[in-house]
């Protein structure tokens, strides 16, 4: 591989570096000081980097916060359409989130601060959703073309919306205790209580 070859794979690594550091930066002064007492300029300087480079990678600081999904929506909605025809579409999803999970623990201490972050300032949520919104729209897709049917048919939309919600639960729990838990557990777990109907955990035998 000649020099120029080499280039395109390296140009990309640094953009990731410096995504990464600016997302780590602004998580780390917003934790330390509060969501209004934290400028664009703080963030950048933090990541030594210009505020026109903030702005190369994030339209706002609430964009530097929230970062990116922890796996493509597009390889989520593959692993949908390719799990075993035997699942239901729940359990597709199910075996699909694993990315996502994996995803998350492999940044683990990023991921812990993101949502303690995101749980103390609550004007956060709105754009958090809106993502999450575009990302269920390609999963809405997916379940659709698994099950054979109108994306618009009402299924596929329940099905995607009862998982993110799951997920979310399993993710907000990790948080009061990542240290005796793994997302992992937590997810099964979330999602096992779902296919059993959602039974009372302290109903007696």
């Amino acid at each position: 591989m000649t020099p120029d070859q080499s280039r395109p794979g390296l140009r990309d690594r640094k953009k990731r570096q410096t995504r990464a550091a600016l997302s780590a930066a602004a998580l780390r002064l917003v934790a330390e000081r509060g969501l209004d007492q934290v400028t664009v300029e703080e963030i950048s300087e933090a990541a030594e980097v210009s505020a026109r480079t903030f702005f190369n990678y994030f339209p706002s600081k609430d964009e530097a916060l929230l970062g990116d999904q922890p796996t493509e929506c597009e390889v989520l909605a593959a692993r949908i359409v390719a799990a075993p025809p035997e699942l239901s579409a729940f359990d597709a999803l199910r075996l699909a989130f694993d990315d996502v999970v994996e995803a998350v623990e492999a940044d683990r201490e990023v991921w812990l601060l993101r949502l303690r972050v995101i749980a103390a300032n609550p004007s956060l949520l709105p754009r958090l959703i809106s993502g999450n919104a575009e990302t269920e729209q390609v999963i809405v897709a997916a379940v659709a073309a698994r099950l054979g049917v109108d994306p618009c048919h009402g299924h596929p939309t329940l099905v995607t919306t009862v998982a993110g919600a799951v997920f979310r639960t399993a993710l907000m729990q990790w948080v009061e205790r990542p240290d005796t838990t793994t997302l992992r557990e937590l997810t099964a777990e979330a999602f096992a209580a779902v296919a059993a109907g959602l039974p009372d955990p302290y109903a007696s035998a």
